[in-house]
């Protein structure tokens, strides 16, 4: 089984299991598992995740949402088994993965990370995180507007409002830099001019991104 299949399953199960109580939790270094229920905006200085489209994305709907970090290094072992002093090369890339329930049904939304905090108003949550930042901004253009720059996480709900999307990119997230996940009322444009662009944000959800 590949490291993204492997991954996929395990988050998938933890999302099976976390959801019955909603709950946000940071495990240590290098995992984040964020699983929360959408409030209103007017609350976003306190809630864990907002809606701004409650027709969209209504109240009664949860989100979970993991990370997994490989940083491309690990500890080396000597011959007794034991830790060494020095490093041996991995894979470095990032995983994200997202759940959703109770969204509207049969409905197709743009996701992807963005650069600051959820607030009281949509664009509070800024520009999409870019591994390469385009120096034009907002940024269009498909060598940086793409999910291979950025973590794109485009579902379609089922008719019961059930969806879910995984990422896999060759990057880290820069210290502080990624600080939420924010869902957009439509697919995600992959054209010159609208390459990144989903429409309206509709929720947005607070993540502590390694």
């Amino acid at each position: 089984m590949s490291l993204v299949k492997a991954v996929t399953a395990a988050v998938a199960m933890g999302a099976s299991m976390a959801i019955a109580t909603p709950a946000v939790a940071a495990p240590p270094h290098p995992f984040v598992f964020v699983h929360d229920r959408f409030q209103p905006a007017s609350e976003a200085k306190h809630a864990g995740a907002v809606t701004y489209d409650k027709s969209l994305v209504p109240t009664t709907a949860s989100v979970f949402i993991a990370e997994a970090r490989l940083s491309g290094k690990g500890m080396m072992k000597n011959h007794e088994g034991g830790e060494g002093h020095g490093h041996y090369k991995m894979h470095k890339g990032t995983f994200v993965f997202i759940s959703v329930r109770g969204l509207a049904a049969d409905h197709h939304f743009g996701i992807h990370v963005h650069t600051k905090p959820c607030g009281t108003k949509p664009d509070s949550s800024g520009p999409h995180y870019q591994n390469k930042r385009d120096p034009k901004q907002p940024s269009t253009n498909p060598d940086y507007a793409n999910p291979h720059n950025e973590v794109w996480l485009d579902l379609t709900t089922s008719g019961s409002g059930k969806g879910w999307a995984k990422s896999w990119v060759k990057w880290n997230f820069r210290p502080d830099e990624a600080r939420s996940v924010v869902i957009h009322k439509h697919a995600t444009g992959t054209t010159s001019g609208k390459a990144g662009q989903a429409g309206a944000r509709v929720a947005c959800v607070n993540v502590p991104f390694k």
